[in-house]
């Protein structure tokens, strides 16, 4: 017999309200969780559940997490601990839709997936997201097709850099062009990183989510980096993104070198504990070690508050433990190798 406090429920319910989430009203804070529309739940309807989530007739239970306005706006489907949640994936998609949701969580009280209905496959999660993290998450039009189609030249990040630059005399004149192009530090890809970006989006087209980068030490990895995050933030299928380094001296570096490529349209921050910088950035600059001292990726961060997810040197930053900070945040993932 399992223990009542290890049973799903008891987790269900601890990660519930680490979410923010409430089965009844407290105080001038509504309840936000239903067990149907528009159906207030009671304790004894609680109870009768058991410890997990059995105890009904279907043999899979509905939760509705409300939006701000009470209209529902994830779907929770709950399972018992020995049950794999992706067994209950169909009734959930087809409850969602029926009552409108785009999102869905499938959890056994262990094991937790969230599920963009309009992007693919559900992701594995650490922790329920908070309801201001999905609102900004679906806030991104997260359009795959904008990424594919999306032209993208040499000069992509100089545009940024100098958008009229191509139309001021120091450009046209040849004889001019590099001492201009060295003083305003114009950056141009060169063919192989132009090449790396257009793989990168026929792999997108491909419905894939996940991209390695293998590049060599010296090879402007960086720079290719800055274009795909803007890429990114360009189609709106990011509104803020993760850069993970492996040591302490990489941060300023990386900051510096997002900020030269990319101020002009993107904030670039180290993350620092306890500011809220970064809640004000569109690209988030970072140690793995930091991020995974105490939990710290876990206990401050909900999985959706980032749409592109970069990780600086593969075979460190993706190793061991920090796989578990790769994993845990939703959208797309970057590797530089």
């Amino acid at each position: 017999m399992v223990h009542k406090e290890a049973a799903a429920r008891i987790k269900i319910n601890k990660l519930l309200e680490a979410a923010g989430r409430r089965f009844f009203t407290e105080g001038n804070q509504r309840a936000n969780i239903q067990l149907e529309p528009k159906v207030t739940i009671t304790t004894q309807d609680i109870d009768v559940l058991g410890e997990n989530f059995e105890k009904v007739t279907r043999g899979f239970v509905d939760f509705l997490l409300l939006n701000d306005n009470g209209f529902p706006f994830i779907v929770l489907e709950a399972k018992s601990e020995e049950k794999n949640p992706l067994t209950a994936k169909e009734q959930a998609r087809k409850y969602a839709r029926s009552q409108n949701c785009r999102f869905v969580i499938l959890s056994n009280g262990n094991l937790h997936y969230f599920w963009d209905l309009e992007r693919g496959n559900p992701y594995i999660i650490t922790s329920f997201p908070t309801l201001d993290s999905v609102i900004g998450y679906q806030k991104v039009s997260s359009d795959p097709q904008c990424i594919i189609d999306e032209q993208v030249g040499d000069d992509d990040i100089a545009l940024t850099q100098r958008p009229n630059y191509s139309a001021e005399a120091a450009w046209k004149n040849e004889a001019e062009r590099p001492g201009y192009i060295q003083a305003n530090k114009l950056r141009f890809l060169r063919p192989y990183q132009l090449n790396a970006i257009i793989a990168l989006q026929k792999t997108v087209k491909d419905g894939k989510d996940r991209f390695l980068f293998e590049m060599a030490t010296g090879t402007g990895k960086t720079l290719v980096a800055a274009a795909v995050i803007k890429l990114f933030l360009k189609t709106s299928n990011a509104r803020r993104v993760l850069f993970l380094v492996d040591r302490l001296e990489l941060e300023d570096q990386a900051k510096k070198s997002f900020a030269a490529a990319l101020a002009n349209d993107y904030k670039t921050v180290v993350y620092k504990e306890n500011r809220d910088d970064w809640r004000r950035a569109e690209i988030v600059v970072t140690t793995v070690q930091s991020l995974l001292f105490n939990n710290k990726y876990q206990r401050l961060f909900s999985p959706t508050d980032f749409d592109l997810v970069i990780s600086d040197e593969a075979h460190r930053s993706i190793g061991g433990n920090a796989r578990a900070v790769f994993d845990y945040f939703i959208g797309y993932k970057l590797v530089r190798g």
